[in-house]
This record gives structure tokens, sequence and C-alpha cells, in this order.
């Protein structure tokens, strides 16, 4: 039976009730161990931050005769050529992802439901994959120009116009097919979460299907769509492969030459300083566009979307509409893609089982690390709710706003002067020249991958820990858990399908990545982007079919966790 002790509140209780009510006062303050969830927190968002302060100081100290030099060169050709392939693919992004999300979500024609998901496929694929394809599709020996000048008897390119894809079109259009999915998928899950009261209020007032769309959901949808809109620019900014196969001059290609090309470091970290601050603006102005507004719904009457039957033209649009994107940026690469795998000959030394399995290796590692290190901030800010907290879990995601070259340009610097240390205490101690140990090594290139993907993996485990209910932290902390052991014993088996989802996404963002592999891969190693890219940079396409296909193939699977969790998104919807 328990007792109840009844003294007055400033009185202490017996040795025994003190016993009685430890559990619970430990559940109350945190439990024992509390505080170093939020210290390890901390010290993540600090290594995070780390690559982002070295490249902003680089920024703040500035070489003269460094910045004379670009500016006199490459410095307005690079952004002349950025800005105009954030507006064109913004541009392009917004109207494909926005206008199939409204037709699948709010309209009913044929195919309708196998649009749904399958309008996500082009996000399988890396950008630099379908550079690579369309190249050899529609380069001036590639299939299609061959029997155009059958077709009308052409026997040299003076004879005939054919646009050229190899240009800063070729490479908005090629972003465009790949990144509008970032657009359709927040815009279609803000769609569906929208309730039908606003949808009906205007139709008594006369809108029609275009008008409510425009006046009524599209304003309502607005945050999830410049979020998704965002979210494709700061892939286009990053971007290594296209822009580099294309030939247009940009921030990241720059600083890839000006690193390896030219061996100025110095300069290299100024251009990523100034790459990094227009990924800072593009974040703040889209903070700023929101302003004070707030957008919600008041009702919680949620009923089936009646969806509007299109018919005729409409109907015979739409399945164009939504078949297009899908056709381009997925079913025509895949075929070509696999045509050329099947019909290339690779020689027994091109390495591929190798390098399938360092690739499967740095993934698997790198999804590890950053869903141990997202399972840790996320704890500490259910632990510990407050400022520091959720500023941690702010620093910690930021890094996926970063282009992987800044990421990798920020990294080297603190890890060679780090190499320099452990060489003088070696030498200090009599041990000789140990040599570098972590510039150029594995340890470089995980630790540029945790920082870039550990947004990915936070999001996801952040939403899984959130609907497990905080009784159960009290239930566990009465049987004497502490923090670590709750974790381990209660939260991590409710959440393990949040933490394998996690550790998927960062899986395949891992192998698709480009730049800082490039540049801080250790010698000797390689990955199937690495080979891709190597393969296609001699023209020999038909080879990098293999390992692109691979790559492709490996993003499928989560793009079919995404559809399916988009598709039980709106409140009340059947699992």
């Amino acid at each position: 039976m328990a007792t109840i002790y009844a003294g007055k509140p400033e009185d202490e209780p017996p040795a025994a009730g003190r016993a009685a009510v430890a559990p619970v006062l430990q559940a109350r303050r945190g439990g024992r161990g509390g505080l170093a969830w939020p210290l390890a927190a901390m010290l993540l968002a600090a290594l995070v931050a780390v690559p982002v302060v070295v490249v902003l100081s680089a920024g703040l100290t500035p070489d003269l005769a460094v910045w004379s030099h670009l500016i006199d060169t490459v410095l307005g050709r690079y952004l002349a050529n950025t800005l105009w392939l954030t507006l064109g693919v913004g541009a392009g992004t917004l109207t494909l992802g926005v206008g199939t999300a409204w037709l699948v979500t709010m309209c009913r024609f044929p195919g309708r439901r196998s649009f749904e998901w399958a309008l996500l496929l082009p996000m399988a694929v890396p950008a630099y994959v379908i550079a690579y394809t369309y190249s050899g599709l529609l380069d001036y020996s590639g299939p299609v120009q061959e029997t155009l000048r059958l077709l009308i008897g052409a026997t040299s390119r003076r004879d005939y116009w054919f646009p050229q894809i190899r240009s800063l079109g070729g490479a908005i259009v090629v972003m465009t097919l790949v990144l509008y999915p970032y657009v359709y998928l927040l815009a279609r899950a803000a769609f569906l979460e929208q309730s039908m009261c606003v949808l009906e209020i205007g139709r008594t007032l006369g809108n029609g299907p275009w008008s409510c769309f425009r006046r009524i959901a599209l304003p309502l949808a607005r945050p999830a769509i410049v979020t998704g809109v965002s979210l494709a620019l700061m892939e286009v900014l990053a971007d290594f492969g296209t822009v580099d196969y294309f030939a247009v001059d940009t921030f990241t290609t720059g600083i890839y030459r000006t690193w390896f090309g030219l061996g100025e470091r110095a300069a290299a970290a100024q251009l990523a300083a100034v790459l990094l601050s227009v990924v800072l603006i593009l974040v703040l102005l889209e903070r700023a566009s929101r302003g004070e507004r707030r957008f919600h719904h008041t009702s919680r009457r949620y009923r089936p979307l009646p969806g509007w039957q299109l018919r005729g033209l409409r109907k015979a649009g739409a399945v164009a509409a939504c078949a297009l994107p899908i056709l381009c940026g997925f079913l025509i690469p895949a075929a070509a893609l696999g045509w050329w795998a099947l019909t290339s000959r690779l020689d027994s030394g091109s390495g591929f089982p190798r390098l399938v399995v360092t690739s499967l290796l740095l993934a698997a590692a790198a999804a590890v690390m950053a869903v141990a290190a997202a399972l840790v901030v996320a704890y500490a800010r259910r632990l510990a709710p407050g400022r520091a907290s959720a500023l941690a879990a702010r620093v910690a995601a930021m890094g996926y706003a970063v282009p992987g070259a800044v990421i990798a340009v920020g990294i080297v610097v603190p890890l060679a002067a780090a190499d320099g240390v452990i060489i003088d205490i070696a030498r200090a101690l009599g041990l000789g020249n140990p040599g570098l140990v972590l510039t150029g090594t594995l340890v470089g290139l995980l630790y540029a991958y945790m920082v870039r993907f550990l947004a990915v993996s936070l999001n996801t485990v952040e939403a899984s820990l959130g609907k497990v209910t905080a009784s159960m932290d009290d239930a566990a902390r009465v049987f004497g858990l502490g923090p670590g052991a709750t974790l381990v014993r209660v939260h991590a088996p409710l959440v393990s399908g949040g933490l394998l989802t996690a550790a998927l996404l960062v899986f395949v963002d891992v192998l698709k990545e480009l730049p800082a592999t490039l540049i801080l891969r250790p010698f000797g190693i390689g990955t199937l982007a690495m080979r891709t890219y190597e393969l296609a940079g001699d023209e020999r396409l038909a080879d990098a079919s293999l390992p692109a296909l691979t790559i492709v193939a490996a993003g499928i699977l989560p793009v079919i966790l995404l559809s399916r969790a988009i598709a039980r998104s709106r409140p009340g919807a059947r699992n």
C-alpha cells in the first residue's frame, strides 16, 4: 500500500518517502544524465557549423589580388549563369510541380492514381545522369539527330537547325525535370490537407475550379510551395555534374576548377563564401516573404475530396501534362540507360563490383552516422525543450542548404590544421611523422556526408519521436529507466520505422552525391557517382550507363515511401 506524506510543504519527507517519490522527481527534472543529451546535441551542431564558419571567415578576410583577378575574368560569368539558372529552374519547377499536384489532387481523369506516385519518379534520377543521357541521345552523333539527317537528307550541321543540349537552356530543362518533384511533393501534401469548407464556400460564391485554385487553394498552400521551390533552388546551387558537363560556368564549377585546376585554395574559399552568401540570402528571402502572415485552417471538417471530372480537351491536356514530365524525366532516361547497359561491353578491369561495394559501404556508414546524430539532437530537444535545444536542432539542419562543394572546402581547412597539430605532437613525443591522419581519408568524407545530410534524417526522426506520447517517458522513468535506457528500450522500438526511413533517404542521397566526394575522396577510393562522372567526361556514355542505372534503381524505393506517406497525409485517410 502506498504511503502518503502529509507534512508541511517545507518539511522534508522521511527516507522511505524520498525513495518512493525519487523516480517521479527524476522524471520532472529530466532524469539521470539528462544534461548530457543537450550538450551532445550542441556539440553535433557545432560540428555542422564548423565548415560554414570556416568558409564565411574566408569571405570576411578577402585577398584583394584574388578578387581583382576573379572580377576581371570569371566572376561576372559565374553570377550571370547562376542567376539565370536559378530563375529558369525556379519558374519551371513552380509551374510543373504546382500544376501537376493540383491536377492529380482535385481533378479526375484517366490514369490519375498512377500519376500520383509516378510523378515522383524523376526524383530518383540525379540531374547529372539525365544530363549525360540526353547528351547521348540529342548530340550531333546521337540517334535523334542521325535519324533527322536521314529523313531530311542533310549531310552536315549547316543543313539544318537543332537546339544545343549542352547549353544554359539545356541545363535549365534537365534540372527542371529532376527537381520539380520537390515542389510537387509539398504542394500536393498542402492541397490534401486543405478543408473542403473553404473550397465549398468558394464554389457557392460563383468561383469555378480555376478560380478556386487561383484565389483560395494556391494562397493557402503558399508556404509549402515556397519551401519546395527553395529546396529545388538550393539543389541548383549545389549541382556540379550537370553544369560541368554542359560547360555552364557557375560558382560550383568555379570552386572545383580553382581548387584542382589552379591549385588556389584561397580563391576557392572566396568563391565558396560568395556561394554560401547567395544560399543564405535565398533562405532569408524565403522567410521574409512570409512576413507575419499565418496560413492555417479554422475548420476540422475533413471529407474525401470530390474532385472535378475533366472531359474532352481538358481531359487530354491533363493526361499530357502529367505524362510528359514522367516520360522525359524518368522513362526515356531509364530506357536509354538500360539499352546502353545491355549493349555496352565493360572491360574486365572496370572494377564495377568493387565500386558497388565501396559505394554501398560508404552510404551505409554515412546513413548510420546521420541517423545516430539526428536521434541525439531530436531526443535532446524532447528532453530539454527550450531555446538552446531548438537552436542546436536548427544549426544541425542547416547543412542541407549548404552546397557539397562549400562543405568540402570548409572541411579541408580545419582537418589540415588538425593534421598539423597531430604531426607536431607526434614529433615532440619522438614518434616521427605519422602523415595525414584526417585529410584525404574516409574521416573527412564521412564528416562531409554527415554535415550535408543530417537534416534529411533529422526531419524524419523528429516527426517519428513527436508521435510518441510524453506519458511513455514518464512511465519509463517511474520504473527507474534513465534517458539513455528509455531511448534504447522504449523509443527506439516505437520509431524503428522512422529510423529506417531516415537511413534509407540518407543512403540514397549519399549514393548520388558528387561534388564533395570529388574534392574529399581518399586516393584509390571510387564510387558509382564518381565513375559515372569520369566515364561521361571521357564521352564513354555507354560505359557510364551501368553505374548510373544502379544509382537510379537505388533511388526508386524512397520515392515509393514518399508517395505512400503523401497519400496518407490527409486527416482521416486510411493507412
